[in-house]
């Protein structure tokens, strides 16, 4: 038998030398950050959430288990572009005048958190869906630029695409039609070209933002990956929509393989990241960008129609739908894990936003919070459970308003309609309490007037619009709804 007596510093050198290599992210300080953002995406569809039986989603139920679930996460509007430039630049777009569709594309002196990470060190990566370029429905941007026939000549048009965003790396687009550095054998481009794609569209995605992975995973990396799911138009394959049989709406089977094939991507995400070891030097943040679209009444219309129908995602147990300021519209699924940082197994039910993912990915890259954020660093509160300092939050989209501070919530449909609701009791928004608690809805509407007025100014909405509040709220008939 052979005795090794090692001094201190002996074994000092040992350990050094027997443990394994630091990665860049634990060198620098600097963890990798991950954002998934779904689309259209109802706050029932994780199973996690144990509202609806028929969905599985296994591997974000695990990144929940290993993190954090919120139950009342929010995005700031109930829309597509309007939410994304939240999350995207950590400032509510109703102060960069990006009030809903329409009204884009994302303004060139918004600065972007690739933008805010990229000049910190970070390699920075953009996958699937963006639509915050300019289109054929931004009429302020066409009337300034002159374009009458909606066609966006492509050296203005790329200005505003996420490689001149801050996004080093893109997989930028849609169905099949990618503008890419790199493809999906590894091989990457100087500047971003077309390349086409085959099959599953969610695969194809999931497959990019792995590749991103194996490209980069030895140096920090930030990397934001919006699958175009399950957004209309609907298609699956059949891996997918095999593991929904039995009866129920095709819409729902579909919606189910979508989320499915979304969770399935974010599992091999996760692989990728322990077969690299860098696990744990990676914050995960995963939300839905607004709630379903039911389109009143969940109607079960053929799967080729790919317009506004309903997507076959749910919102239960809230009220309302995508387009509204309703718990339904707003309120989505919102998951965040740091494994070795943020303690396992958290169900927190302080209201967060998507405005605070930028706060937060800041700061745990050691970046100093920019003076014009408005959201707030979640980690002293994940990590060492310091309550987040009180705030209100607050949304404004086409004639609706609201603001929510603690439990209670006010709910505005221009000066038509006002609705107070206790949300700790009446997640569900049925009850509304404004004749009872008349002070508590004047303070609110107060704070929320003087938020409003911050603003730039409001969209004039939409007979849609009043047509869901009738339905949800029974909002009384005008003589004239569009006024």
């Amino acid at each position: 038998m052979i005795h090794i007596i090692q001094s201190p510093g002996i074994a000092l050198i040992f350990a050094l030398l027997c443990s394994p290599p630091l990665t860049a992210a634990e060198e620098t300080g600097k963890p990798n950050i991950i954002v998934f953002f779904t689309d259209d995406h109802g706050y029932a569809d994780l199973s996690c959430m144990g509202m609806e039986k028929d969905v599985k989603t296994p591997h974000l139920d695990r990144l929940a288990s290993e993190g954090v679930r919120f139950t009342d996460g929010y995005v700031t509007a109930p829309q597509c572009c309007p939410s994304r430039v939240g999350l995207l630049t950590g400032r509510d777009q109703n102060r960069s005048g990006y009030i809903t569709n329409g009204y884009g594309p994302l303004a060139l002196t918004e600065t972007t958190i690739a933008d805010r990470l990229g000049k910190a060190g970070y390699t920075t990566g953009m996958v699937g869906k963006w639509h915050l370029e300019p289109n054929h429905s931004d009429r302020g941007f066409l009337k300034a630029n002159n374009i009458k026939d909606g066609k966006i000549p492509p050296s203005l048009a790329n200005k505003y695409h996420p490689h001149a965003r801050g996004f080093q790396e893109t997989f930028f687009g849609y169905l099949n039609s990618y503008s890419a550095t790199y493809d999906l054998t590894g091989k990457r481009f100087p500047e971003p070209k077309n390349i086409k794609t085959t099959g599953d569209r969610i695969d194809r995605q999931s497959d990019a933002a792995v590749k991103f992975i194996d490209i980069h995973h030895d140096k920090p990396f930030f990397l934001y990956v919006a699958h175009y799911a399950p957004h209309v138009p609907m298609a699956s394959s059949k891996k997918y929509l095999d593991r929904f049989p039995g009866d129920m709406p095709e819409r729902r089977r579909y919606a189910l393989a979508m989320i499915s094939a979304v969770d399935d991507g974010v599992g091999r995400v996760m692989q990728k990241l322990k077969d690299y070891d860098i696990d744990e030097n990676t914050l995960i943040v995963f939300i839905g960008d607004n709630g379903a679209p039911l389109k009143l009444t969940m109607q079960d219309d053929p799967i080729e129609l790919d317009g506004a129908y309903w997507n076959g995602s749910k919102n239960t147990p809230l009220n309302g739908e995508k387009g509204m300021l309703a718990e339904g519209g707003i309120r989505v699924p919102y998951l965040m894990r740091w494994k070795g940082t943020i303690p396992p197994g958290q169900i927190i039910k302080t209201p967060v936003t998507s405005l605070d993912v930028a706060a937060t990915s800041t700061a745990a890259a050691s970046i100093e919070r920019p003076a014009n954020f408005d959201g707030q660093n979640l980690l002293p509160m994940l990590v060492k459970k310091q309550p987040l300092p009180e705030r209100a939050l607050h949304w404004r989209f086409w004639r609706q308003s609201a603001i929510r501070k603690g439990d209670w919530k006010l709910l505005k449909f221009s000066d038509r309609a006002t609705y107070l609701f206790d949300l700790s009791k009446d997640p569900g928004e049925k009850t509304n309490l404004l004749d009872q608690q008349p002070e508590i809805a004047k303070q609110l509407e107060t704070e929320l007037s003087a938020w409003n007025a911050t603003l730039v100014a409001a969209d004039p909405g939409s007979q849609q619009e009043y047509a869901f509040f009738h339905r949800y709220f029974n909002l009384p008939k005008p003589e004239n709804p569009g006024k």
